[in-house]
């Protein structure tokens, strides 16, 4: 059964709760698939099961209250947690994932936090990486904020629509239309995960080379 038809057979308010929930464990760390959830609500409301709005609500909620939870945890569990986390769940939290996630938080800092919304890995890293690596709570709780309502709130916004405008145009058989709008739906979302994913690229090499070089000159 997909997650789509599964929440179908769930009460609209179960189906906010379950949305908040999933999203806030991911975002707490652990590797769950609440973007899926989200979708699938998303696209629920746009056929009038649930409230559109409730669903952004409880998936922006979740995002920012399981973040906060997870800066909180890698605060007090520092690198140690993670070292134990890649020897249990080396998909998720090996060596490789935690080095790339924190060259992206050296390099990007609370933009990471913001833009780690639209990044499978750091969707999961973010809050306890950032505990970890000692960010300012309120520089944190302004990117986990403006980044969960940007990124659940525009999901739900976007998914809805389009699902509303794809029924009125299938049912006047404007199948141009519908192609016009799915292109545009794919296109706004590959645009906004390539320019997160740019903040996800580490480094060049040269100009971590210079700027080493540039310090070494100065001592």
């Amino acid at each position: 059964m997909h997650v789509e038809e599964w929440l179908q057979a769930i009460p609209p308010v179960w189906i906010c709760v379950i949305v908040g929930v999933v999203i806030g464990l991911e975002s707490l760390g652990i590797p769950l698939p609440g973007e899926v959830v989200l979708v699938s609500a998303a696209l629920l409301s746009a056929q009038h099961v649930v409230d559109p709005l409730w669903v952004g609500v409880c998936a922006s909620a979740g995002a920012i209250v399981g973040d906060s939870i997870g800066y909180m945890i890698g605060r007090k569990g520092g690198q140690p947690m993670f070292d134990r986390l890649g020897r249990r769940f080396p998909k998720h939290f090996g060596p490789a994932h935690i080095a790339k996630a924190k060259t992206v938080f050296d390099r990007w800092g609370m933009w990471a936090v913001f833009f780690g919304r639209f990044i499978a890995l750091l969707r999961i890293l973010a809050g306890p990486l950032a505990g970890a690596l000692h960010m300012p709570y309120w520089r944190f709780l302004v990117a986990n904020v403006l980044g969960g309502i940007t990124w659940a709130g525009g999901t739900t916004a976007v998914i809805y629509y389009l699902g509303i405008v794809a029924e009125k145009w299938l049912k006047g058989f404007s199948w141009v239309g519908l192609v016009v709008a799915v292109l545009f739906g794919i296109g706004t979302t590959l645009y906004i995960k390539r320019r997160a994913a740019r903040v996800a690229e580490p480094e060049a090499p040269d100009e971590a080379d210079q700027r080493s070089m540039s310090v070494t000159s100065s001592e």
